[in-house]
């Protein structure tokens, strides 16, 4: 095991604040990795705040955040995919069984062990999974993915979580050519829908209850 910085909580009404974390040493499966940026995803504040207690209580301390980009430090000995100094970037789940229906359909989200990146069973250490308000965290390289250098990686980071949320649903439409797409709500995940959406080429009307959003959304391409 190593220590970490991190930013934790130790109660669902005190401020994050400095703190010291273990994070696991290199299995053979493992990308060890330095974390430069992570994004700040609402579900980081309701896991914080408890406001998810209901199905999922949060585990004090916390150290929420799962959009995560940086630079391998250290890959283990079957790692095939990853060198140290690659460009990576880490979501929602850090681990599965691997070895379920779901998983083996590429559905881990589903998988009744999956292991998400933070306040999550940690299955190594004991304990929850801390997340990337950090300095570094050990995953396995199935839940590792690669990001190009030509990115800037602290735009990269969202794209974790609020990116793919939008990206995904489009994408699964099929060829967007000439149709409309209607975006509802011009926040954190409705101007990726927007941008995405444009780019695919299709007409996109956005609706909001926000006359000061018009200029951004016909900005961006609605």
């Amino acid at each position: 095991m190593s220590k970490a910085k991190a930013y934790s909580a130790d109660s669902a009404t005190s401020p994050l604040s400095l703190d010291s974390i273990e994070r696991r040493k290199t299995s053979e499966r493992d990308v060890q990795i330095e974390i430069l940026f992570c994004g700040i995803c609402h579900s980081d504040l309701h896991t914080v705040r408890n406001e998810w207690s209901s199905v999922m209580p949060t585990t004090y301390p916390c150290v929420p955040g799962h959009e995560i980009v940086g630079r391998v430090t250290e890959v283990g000995s079957a790692v095939t995919g990853f060198r140290p100094g690659d460009l990576v970037g880490v979501g929602c789940l850090v681990d599965s069984d691997q070895a379920c229906p779901h998983c083996r359909a590429d559905v881990e989200q589903f998988c009744p062990e999956a292991t998400f990146t933070y306040n999550s069973p940690d299955k190594h250490l004991g304990g929850v999974t801390y997340g990337g308000y950090s300095e570094s965290v050990t995953v396995d390289e199935n839940f590792v993915l690669r990001i190009p250098d030509n990115l800037d990686p602290a735009g990269v980071a969202p794209l974790l979580c609020a990116g793919i949320t939008t990206y995904s649903p489009i994408r699964r439409w099929g060829n967007l050519q000439g149709k409309k797409v209607g975006v509802v709500g011009l926040g954190g995940l409705g101007h990726m829908g927007v941008k995405f959406a444009r780019a695919f080429g299709a007409q996109v009307v956005v609706f909001t209850t926000s006359p000061g959003k018009k200029e951004d959304a016909l900005r961006l391409g609605a």
